[in-house]
């Protein structure tokens, strides 16, 4: 197993409107509908949903279903099921079906990151589960194909999308990743915590047809994913229809726990534009799932459970796993405790022992910054961003004016985490995402981006830092004289600059468009590409993982490094100030990005109206205020008339 970064890597890898941040137009008017009251005191305003999960018959069911189409279609495949915290529950090798699966290469025909790797191929429908699982919520249910569609360098992906804009997550596939120090890990031993999520994902999230959500009457409960032709890539072109066998065999699969019609991928608008969830159809299968032979019936005949080592069935002869509730304690997604986050529809993560796992606190970063966090601006900032939440129109939830779900995070300037919250049915993605983006904002803003960079041992990362000065035109750019958000820093990862402006060079984070892909985005994919490696060599039998922090970048401070779970480079983070000192980050995700981007920036401005410390960057540092190549960079972007308690419009500008 190879993965490439470049052909020297071969040998040595194993396997805004303004500058006060105002508010953009993607956002609509107000609607007809009558306003919501607004958040305040002591009330839920999110009904949680129901504690249920896949029970091991459930589990069965799916994989029995699932095989016989794929014994159909002759396509012998490897069928993972996951619950909504990414516990997997069954994975089934089919006899036949292939050991591995690849990655295709790009138009260059040469290898970078992720790039022509060979893996286990029940890594690639363990990633397809979980993808689905995580990207779904009680308001949206999104496939692998989905995911295809909104990832990709133009939006709508086709031959006709040239001169258009990335996609809305653009750069979210390198999230959950195997690295990642928030994901959890699977524990063959079971015991108290063994089940807790969030966990990791072999691959990261998966733009590969084949991955469908998992319902319970109308809530999330897990995810099933199918590789079996040995090809792990994404569809260049969403504008067509595909016989993708892969997806039919998951549709199979999913026959009796698929989501309510009402909230697919295909009835949720973005950028004016309805999202894809199947090409698959049930009037196209080959077999009628309801016939299909019992999991006792083909357990040992079309094939059995395998063990996928640091994710399943390690402990024993693998056997059918019952999900977890999402919601429980042992699921590590919770309802907090007052002491923990004093707001009725707050949840937390949890160890599966009652211990908060983010808990509120002060900055660990004394020795760099002259006054950091207290642990009561952490709570302040939190909690309004919380408010925000509350109060803004969800763009990717049905029905409309949906109140929107998010994560949000809170970071240091070394990247330690002073606090992590999320509403009730948030999409589980977001969690990791959300630090991601706080890490983000508040690595590219302070003074050690540069230094950090350049100390990496990869040369490919190294090469960013020249880059990136040369092209803003300042030899002392990423040394703390900007303040840089997530939307800001994902201009400069597009592999057109402006974003979709076909036929112009790339970003000085991304890579030039003939080796871009999916699979290496440019920094982003370069940073961690080493650790996706070394967790593949893992599953196929080297002798050790990846440790639970990503990149080689130098630490902070012992044991933890600035970006411990990757770089993001879609929007959804400020970076937070004291006067014109950086002291951390914010980081948003789990609804539109103008959403993310809002709950953040406003999250931030009103905790500090409130206590007078704390507040966003100066204006005059903002990266707004640089225009490379001619072209202002933008800083946060906000819907025009975001809330469900006003019709206030162009609620950033001026601040």
């Amino acid at each position: 197993m190879k993965v490439r970064r470049s052909i020297a890597m071969l040998a040595t890898v194993a396997l805004v409107l303004s500058s006060c941040g105002g508010g953009g137009s993607s956002g609509g008017g107000p609607t007809s509908s009558s306003p919501t009251p607004t958040p305040s005191g002591p009330t839920n305003y999110y009904t949680a949903p129901a504690q249920v999960a896949l029970t091991s018959a459930e589990i069965g069911t799916i994989v029995a279903q699932a095989v016989a189409e794929a014994k159909a279609r002759n396509l012998p495949s490897d069928i993972a099921v996951s619950d909504r915290v990414g516990n997997v529950l069954a994975v089934f090798h089919m006899t036949g079906a292939p050991a591995t699966a690849t990655i295709p290469l790009p138009t260059s025909g040469i290898g970078m990151d992720a790039q022509g790797v060979t893996f286990p191929a029940p890594a690639g429908a363990i990633a397809k589960a979980v993808t689905a699982a995580y990207l779904s919520s009680s308001g949206n249910a999104f496939t692998t194909r989905t995911a295809s569609q909104i990832v990709q360098e133009h939006f709508t992906p086709g031959p006709g999308s040239l001169g258009l804009e990335s996609g809305p997550l653009f750069g979210v596939q390198f999230s959950q990743l195997p690295c990642s120090d928030l994901s959890a890990r699977y524990q063959s031993a079971g015991g108290v915590g063994a089940f807790i999520g969030p966990k990791r994902s072999p691959l990261g999230l998966s733009a590969d047809a084949g991955g469908m959500p998992l319902y319970k009457n109308g809530v999330v409960v897990g995810g099933i994913g199918v590789m079996g032709d040995g090809v792990y890539s994404f569809d260049p072109n969403t504008l067509d229809v595909d016989n993708d066998a892969e997806e039919f065999i998951a549709l199979a699969g999913a026959t009796g726990f698929t989501a309510p019609s009402s909230i697919t991928a295909d009835r949720i608008i973005a950028g004016g534009v309805s999202l894809r969830y199947l090409d698959a159809t049930s009037a196209g299968l080959s077999t009628n799932p309801a016939s299909a032979p019992g999991f006792a019936t083909i357990n040992g005949t079309a094939g059995s459970l395998a063990t996928v080592r640091g994710y399943y069935g390690e402990g024993g002869p693998p056997a059918l796993v019952a999900g977890q509730a999402y919601g429980t304690e042992a699921s590590g997604i919770r309802a907090a405790t007052t002491a923990e986050f004093d707001n009725l529809d707050a949840f937390v993560l949890t160890d599966g022992s009652a211990h908060n796992r983010f808990p509120l606190r002060s900055g660990t970063d004394g020795a760099a910054v002259a006054s950091p966090l207290t642990a009561a601006e952490a709570k302040a900032i939190l909690q309004n961003a919380f408010t925000v939440m509350r109060r803004a129109r969800a763009a990717i939830r049905q029905p409309l004016d949906s109140r929107a779900e998010v994560s949000i995070a809170l970071v240091d300037t070394y990247g330690a985490a002073l606090g992590l919250v999320r509403s009730p049915d948030a999409p589980i993605f977001g969690t990791d995402v959300a630090l991601q983006k706080a890490r983000t904002a508040a690595f590219f803003s302070g003074n050690n981006a540069g230094s950090d960079l350049i100390a990496n041992a990869s040369a490919d990362v190294r090469a960013f830092v020249p880059a990136f000065r040369t092209f803003l035109g300042d030899a002392t750019a990423l040394t703390g004289k900007t303040a840089f958000t997530d939307r800001a820093n994902g201009n400069l990862s597009r592999p057109f600059y402006p974003d979709g402006e076909d036929g112009k060079p790339p970003g000085p984070l991304s890579r030039p468009i003939a080796q871009f892909s999916a699979f290496s985005t440019g920094l982003q994919s370069a940073l961690i590409i080493g650790n996706i490696g070394q967790h593949l060599g893992y599953i196929g039998g080297a002798p050790t993982d990846t440790p639970a922090r990503c990149t080689t970048l130098p630490d902070a401070t012992p044991g933890q490094n600035r970006l411990q779970n990757g770089i993001q480079i879609f929007p959804g983070s400020v970076p937070v100030y004291r006067g014109g000192v950086l002291v951390g980050g914010i980081g948003v995700s789990g609804d539109g990005v103008d959403q993310d981007d809002m709950i953040a920036f406003l999250g931030l401005y009103n905790a500090g109206v409130e206590v007078g410390s704390i507040g966003e960057a100066p204006s005059a540092i903002r990266a707004d205020q640089l225009t490379p190549q001619g072209v202002r960079l933008r800083y946060v972007n906000c819907p025009v008339a975001p809330f469900l308690d006003t019709a206030d419009q162009n609620v950033c500008n001026g601040k």
